[in-house]
């Protein structure tokens, strides 16, 4: 067995002396640049940076529920899903029966999924919010536990030390 001496590690590459540590020196952290804002290229695919929902017009495909602000998600999610099954089983009676007709289903099904997938996203701010909503409550009920908690001690703090003071005085 030969013994030798070797560096467990390279030493750094000179370039290191170029970065200085922003932990001990953070007045010496460049900025940070600025946010992308508009239309940005990313894998051979623009891309915006608004938060907007394209239409599913806007995405070439047909739209299976009503237009409009003044949506009943609740029912129209219920009624694709309907139609979703019964394409289903259209599909696979037609699969028994007449194999080669096959793709007309499936694009009434991908169709249904779409608008079923659109909707859904739609909903999207709304659960946003309510989970928003739900944690801020949340976070608050625990806060308020842990006032009532402090001012639990104190009072228990406070009684032990009125009999401790008792206890001394007594003597």
């Amino acid at each position: 067995m030969a013994t030798g001496t070797a560096a467990s590690y390279p030493p750094p590459p000179p370039y290191y002396r170029l970065y200085s540590d922003y932990l001990t020196d953070p007045d010496s952290a460049p900025p940070p640049p600025p946010p992308i804002e508009g239309a940005y290229p990313l894998y051979g695919s623009t891309y915006t940076t608004e938060a907007v929902l394209p239409s599913l017009e806007d995405q070439g495909v047909r739209q299976l529920y009503p237009k409009g602000p003044n949506i009943d998600f609740k029912k129209e999610l219920t009624s694709l899903n309907r139609d979703l099954q019964l394409h289903i089983l259209e599909l696979a009676d037609v699969l028994v029966e007449r194999p080669s007709q096959y793709a007309r289903r499936v694009e009434d099904i991908s169709l249904i999924l779409r608008n079923m997938h659109h909707l859904l996203n739609s909903l999207r701010p709304h659960q946003a919010r309510a989970t928003l909503i739900h944690i801020l409550e949340s976070q608050i009920k625990q806060r308020k536990q842990a006032v009532e908690d402090i001012k639990r001690r104190r009072d228990e703090a406070q009684k032990l030390l009125k009999e401790a003071v008792q206890i001394l005085d007594g003597q």
